[in-house]
């Protein structure tokens, strides 16, 4: 029989053996994350190396005072650049163009996008050849979507655009010289426009049918129909799509070099046009360096709120799901 005394002995023996069974788990479970994890260890370097120290640097830069056409001029100043940037006009209505151009671009092509993706959620005769026909734009280069709208659709001698005008009226108009904003933001949503469809349309074929065709059962309207379930059900695809645009368009730089150089005088220029322009045109490293950490982080904040709010879109429908 087993006495009194040996009892807590068994269980001491008991516990022990518990706790490096935990120990021995934790160890596979540790080891089996770093397996898990090491592949991506290089990416990780790798990014580290090309974006992080770089902004290292960034900042650094944004303190001195340092323009390359004076050798030896460089000093610590502080926050002054920054102090200069936001009383800087040019550097204010450079944002506002870069609001107008993200914004407008942005709700342009997700009309567009929608409408297109409604036409393709239908059937119809060379469906397949129209969606590849669409998509087109968004696989063409920056640059040269660029080039072909200001030589060969803005132009104001051989230009399609005043071709097909002509008939009514128009004459031979120089549309980049006159609308150097708006022509770069035709052009971005010529290849914007494919993208948010392919989101749309991702959506719309992701929508149960049968929904669609109890309301239609009960007797509603294809307007009712759009507004109250179909544009519900889209939502959330189309505030990832602003989203993502946003981001990408905000650093526009490529358009806006081949079509206008920012011109008239800056009436076409965006924050990293104006950037490169103070960096390597007037040479002025401190105060450039000082608006790319200001536009860096002010893309950080609104991207930050605007993908929680499109992350507690999507959690909260599949939990009422």
């Amino acid at each position: 029989m087993t006495t009194i005394a040996e009892k807590p002995a068994a269980d001491n023996t008991a516990d022990r053996v518990r706790e490096l069974r935990e120990a021995k788990d934790d160890s596979v479970s540790r080891a089996e994350g770093w397996r898990r994890r090491g592949p991506l260890l290089p990416a990780l370097i790798f990014m580290i190396v090309v974006t992080q120290i770089p902004f290292l640097f960034t900042l650094y830069y944004s303190t001195q005072s340092w323009n390359l056409v004076r050798p030896g001029s460089q000093a610590f100043v502080g926050l002054q650049n920054y102090v200069d940037v936001f009383q800087d006009s040019q550097f204010r209505e450079v944002a506002v163009n870069t609001v107008i151009l993200i914004v407008g671009t942005v709700l342009i092509s997700v009309v567009l996008g929608l409408l297109l993706a409604l036409l393709l959620d239908r059937a119809f005769l060379g469906r397949g050849i129209v969606r590849t026909l669409l998509i087109t734009p968004f696989l063409v280069t920056p640059v040269a979507g660029a080039l072909l709208w200001k030589t060969t659709m803005f132009d104001p001698v051989f230009g399609i655009v005043n071709f097909v005008l002509s008939p009514f009226g128009v004459g031979q108009v120089d549309w980049v010289s006159r609308f150097p904003l708006p022509a770069v933001m035709v052009n971005l949503i010529w290849q914007w426009t494919p993208f948010m469809m392919l989101l749309i349309l991702a959506g719309l074929q992701s929508m149960p049918r049968d929904i669609l065709e109890a309301a239609r059962v009960d007797g509603a309207k294809p307007f009712a129909m759009f507004r109250e379930l179909t544009l519900p059900h889209l939502r959330r695809f189309i505030e990832l799509g602003a989203v993502l645009g946003a981001i990408y368009l905000i650093n526009t730089f490529d358009a806006i070099y081949m079509m206008t150089q920012g011109g008239p005088g800056t009436a076409s220029a965006n924050l990293p046009f104006y950037i490169y322009q103070r960096a390597f045109l007037g040479f002025d490293i401190g105060q450039a360096a000082a608006m790319g950490v200001i536009v860096v982080i002010a893309t950080i904040v609104v991207a930050t709120l605007a993908l929680r709010l499109i992350f507690k879109s999507f959690t909260g429908n599949e939990e009422a799901a």
